[in-house]
């Protein structure tokens, strides 16, 4: 099993000096990011006050909890088959199903679940919707890893995440804290549902890039696929620790979507408006800090961005998180000064991708994305999962420490991740300039 080579594109030489190329972004995938923005937008206008809402209507607070958690676990299905399905059938239209699992799922949310207050129809519908995001993020994720030039392949990722956390949770909650008090609650879900249309319309109309509209492997089938796609973690002992660094990156995250509500706004003292804003701001920060860390590892090495920036860095701005507003409560710029901190240090993370999908064999390229995949989807399954199970235990100061010490373990873990194919690690700089457009994924070195 192996990639197939990418198209041979005859334009892509006089693109090079197009302002989206010296952005980092490939110029054929413009409109892809565009999408996904405004996708990501609608897909996090809920993120920050769906607990509440569920609880406000009567559900108690264990049920919202395995309403998320479900919903997480979905997402980490999805994530897996966003990778497989990608090598099988091409990134585009594994975008277009995620799509049209959201929007379906979400009418079933809001007109049949939400009216009712049944309880199995909302847990359902909610978790069935997880499978959405992912298939259309990811699956985009991979388009562009496939497409992007290898020398600016980190920047192009940090694209990707402007797109992504601009919408989850950054703008998302933005847009709630402005259609809530004109719409309430459930109006701002129709919201969402709007935007999550108007996203996937463009990335439809918009991406007509040859590469994504194909399969990405040649003669194999979704059972050895998705088999192929376990296999590497044994196979391949860097990839699985990769994949937990993935993890453990984003699972605090997905974490702090179900505690981190409550905390501030009764523990700290601040409103539900407040506390939506802080949230903006927080994953504002996070915007250019992707393009700045995206760049930084492309420069001077993926392992060392990550490991310092991402992993140290975020160990740092995890306790300063709540020990900083527990110092001086019901202070909204105290709160959010310390939210933006940890929302800069998390685009540390930027450069995994690029890391991780070097550690295997070339011939292995289209597990790794699956692998990739997986990880990134099992974080919204593991950070809600750690919190319904540790918060009883060890209360919300028990759980800020339980990921600090998941930071700390993942900086050890990713000291242990050299690949040649690294920034830090070539010796001839002239390498990357050799590789041409759509050559990123077979240029990553054998580890």
């Amino acid at each position: 099993m192996s990639l197939s080579p990418p198209p041979t594109s005859t334009t892509a030489s006089s693109h090079d000096h197009h302002w989206t190329a010296r952005l980092g972004i490939p110029r054929s995938l413009l409109w892809g990011y565009v999408g996904l923005l405004i996708f990501m937008i609608g897909d996090g206008v809920e993120s920050n006050y769906l607990s509440p809402f569920l609880t406000d209507r009567g559900f108690t607070s264990g049920q919202a909890a395995t309403v998320i958690t479900a919903y997480g676990v979905a997402a980490t299905i999805a994530a897996w088959f966003s990778g497989t399905l990608s090598a099988l059938w091409g990134p585009k239209r594994v975008m277009m199903l995620g799509a049209g699992i959201w929007i379906a799922l979400q009418v079933v949310f809001l007109a049949v679940a939400l009216p009712t207050d049944n309880y199995t129809v909302v847990l359902l519908s909610y978790a069935v919707r997880g499978f959405g995001y992912p298939l259309l993020a990811f699956a985009f994720l991979i388009w562009v890893i496939a497409v992007a030039p290898v020398r600016r392949v980190s920047t192009a990722i940090g694209w990707f995440w402007f797109g992504f956390t601009g919408g989850l949770p950054t703008l998302g909650s933005l847009v709630a804290s402005g259609a809530i008090p004109l719409v309430g609650e459930y109006g701002t879900l129709w919201v969402a549902l709007a935007l999550v249309a108007v996203g996937a319309v463009v990335c439809a109309v918009g991406l007509q890039e040859p590469t994504g509209k194909r399969p990405m492997v040649e003669d194999t089938t979704l059972t050895r696929q998705m088999i192929s796609g376990i296999e590497i973690f044994w196979r391949s002992p860097k990839v699985a620790l990769a994949g937990v660094v993935r993890v453990i990156n984003t699972a605090p995250q997905y974490g702090f979507f179900v505690f981190l509500p409550a905390f501030f706004t009764i523990t700290i003292g601040l409103s539900l408006g407040q506390y939506l804003l802080m949230v903006t701001l927080m994953f504002a920060a996070n915007l250019p800090a992707g393009l700045v860390f995206g760049s930084l590892g492309d420069r001077f090495g993926w392992r060392r961005s990550v490991m310092w920036f991402g992993c140290v860095g975020c160990a740092a701005a995890t306790l300063l998180l709540y020990y900083g507003p527990m110092a001086i409560k019901d202070n909204f710029w105290v709160a959010t000064v310390c939210a933006m901190l940890w929302g800069f240090l998390l685009s540390g993370f930027t450069s995994l991708p690029a890391l991780l999908l070097s550690m295997g064999r070339p011939e292995d390229r289209g597990s790794a994305f699956a692998a990739y995949s997986l990880c990134a989807g099992l974080a919204a399954f593991v950070g809600p999962a750690l919190v319904a199970v540790f918060r009883p235990l060890v209360g919300v100061h028990g759980l800020v420490w339980l990921f600090t010490a998941l930071y700390v373990a993942a900086a050890f873990m990713t000291h242990l991740l050299k690949s040649p194919a690294d920034p830090q690690y070539r010796a001839d700089a002239a390498l990357t300039e050799a590789v041409p457009d759509g050559q990123a994924i077979k240029a990553a070195a054998v580890s």
